[in-house]
């Protein structure tokens, strides 16, 4: 299947054409949606996305559709309340077509941990879309949406992005609030956006940035204009400094996608940038800390899903017997899990071994990522993902699904703004390159990816 037609304007994607898309045989398979409204319509509102259609992650509450997360605990929920960022896209104008399929309480890389089965990616049917965000990457690389909402905690967003060959981006934690996003990890959570392009997925991320008094963690600051001018000049990015951490790099990297990257870093210095060696030397634990602090986190906030409050319930003889009966059947493996593990590393004597110590590596990783920036760098560049999309099935052995991530979850950890762009082919199939900026920065790393965008759109039409 081919990538949406990205030289189709945004404002002429209409409900009707996602509809036709949607329809169309090569479509109908990749199971991206859980849920549709076929009755969404225009509301009239002269917003910036007016008319538009976009797809919503199911861990976001909507009014209209129901919010399962994927997970049979909350099969049929529909919330009382809607996600603030579900409303400013809506205030916007945007319409709301559907809710999209996802690892089970976002706890996946590939989407095939959803209890209503995997997606496909609309590239390689044969192939994972990546997670957990997976439905809403079909959604835009299908063409059946050019914007969508996903969630990411460690690479949810960019990881997909990338092996659907997209632009998928994770705003600063605190820029975008979180209300309305089922927990997973909430110190690590955040509302990120798809876009068939990077202009599109800036417009997304600045309609639904902005404080909202009802996360006590979204920032009080004022929201710049993040869509990136068109570039002017042969080198719109002089004076902009691209840092190259080595870690990123490692000996065993697949040497095409290396090469990959290093043409996007030589398009860089050809637009005016320098690229400059950096360090960040606990990148190697990002991992391990990541698999210890959001399980732990995780095991407290599912502590809710107890089949008496909301979401399906075992009846049984006793209260101990609903809770254990309810949760065994609601759950799936990897959630159970985790669960399991955070409940671990949270218990009596392992405390200060695991988590005390993971939080403690956590500030250091993101006091390296500050002592980076602060030495005059602007922006950081690496690869989004080790490998391209993989087989469905292929990665087993949990250990090597949660290394899909490595590149990953270090923003996540910081707490920094990143994303992911298309920048190449291996056998076929989609390779992203990743920037990172300092917190709130959102705009210069709009600005360098765009300009990377056409350079290499360029190249390509010339080559």
């Amino acid at each position: 299947m081919s990538q949406p037609d990205v030289k189709t304007p945004l404002a002429q994607h209409t409900v009707a054409h996602a509809w036709s898309r949607f329809d169309e045989a090569d479509v109908q398979g990749l199971n991206a949606f859980l849920a549709l409204d076929r009755d969404a319509a225009a509301s009239g509102v002269e917003g910036t996305l007016a008319g538009i259609p976009v797809a919503i992650k199911d861990n976001l509450a909507t009014l209209t559709l129901p919010t399962t997360c994927a997970s049979r605990v909350l099969e049929g929920y529909v919330s009382p309340f809607e996600a603030t960022a579900v409303r400013k896209l809506r205030d916007a104008g945007a319409v709301v077509i559907g809710k999209t399929n996802m690892d089970e309480f976002a706890m996946g890389s590939s989407t095939e941990n959803s209890a209503y089965g995997p997606t496909l990616n609309p590239l390689d049917r044969s192939r994972v879309p990546g997670g957990s965000s997976g439905g809403s990457a079909a959604a835009v690389a299908s063409g059946v949406v050019r914007l969508a909402l996903g969630s990411e905690t460690g690479g949810s967003v960019r990881q997909p992005a990338a092996f659907c060959g997209i632009v998928g981006v994770k705003p600063t934690y605190g820029r975008v609030s979180r209300y309305g996003l089922v927990a997973y990890a909430s110190s690590l959570d955040n509302v990120g956006v798809f876009g068939a392009t990077v202009a599109e997925a800036a417009l997304g991320l600045e309609t639904i940035s902005g404080h909202d008094h009802f996360d006590s963690t979204s920032a009080d600051l004022p929201v710049p204009s993040m869509v990136p001018a068109a570039a002017s000049g042969e080198r719109p990015l002089a004076g902009l400094v691209v840092g190259k951490p080595r870690e990123y790099f490692p000996d065993n990297l697949d040497p095409r996608i290396a090469a990959h990257c290093e043409r996007a870093l030589q398009q860089l210095i050809a637009l005016g940038a320098e690229v400059r060696d950096v360090s960040l030397p606990s990148t190697d634990l990002a991992v391990p800390v990541y698999y210890i602090i959001a399980p732990a986190e995780a095991s407290s906030n599912l502590a809710r899903y107890d089949g008496v409050r909301y979401g399906a319930r075992v009846e049984a003889d006793n209260l101990r017997s609903m809770y254990e009966g309810s949760r065994s059947k609601g759950f799936g493996e990897e959630v159970t899990r985790r669960i399991l593990l955070g409940t671990y590393v949270l218990s009596a004597g392992y405390y200060d071994a695991y988590y005390k110590r993971a939080q403690a590596v956590r500030t250091l990783i993101t006091q390296e990522f500050a002592s980076v920036f602060a030495s005059g760098v602007h922006l950081l560049f690496t690869p989004t993902t080790p490998t391209p999309a993989f087989r469905l099935g292929e990665l087993s052995d949990p250990y090597e699904m949660y290394l899909s991530d490595i590149f990953t979850v270090t923003a996540n950890l910081a707490g920094v703004p990143a994303m992911s762009q298309p920048i190449g082919l291996v056998d076929g199939l989609p390779v992203g390159g990743q920037f990172m900026a300092p917190h709130f920065d959102e705009p210069t790393m709009f600005r360098a990816a765009a300009a990377l965008e056409a350079s290499l759109s360029i190249e390509e039409a010339t080559a």
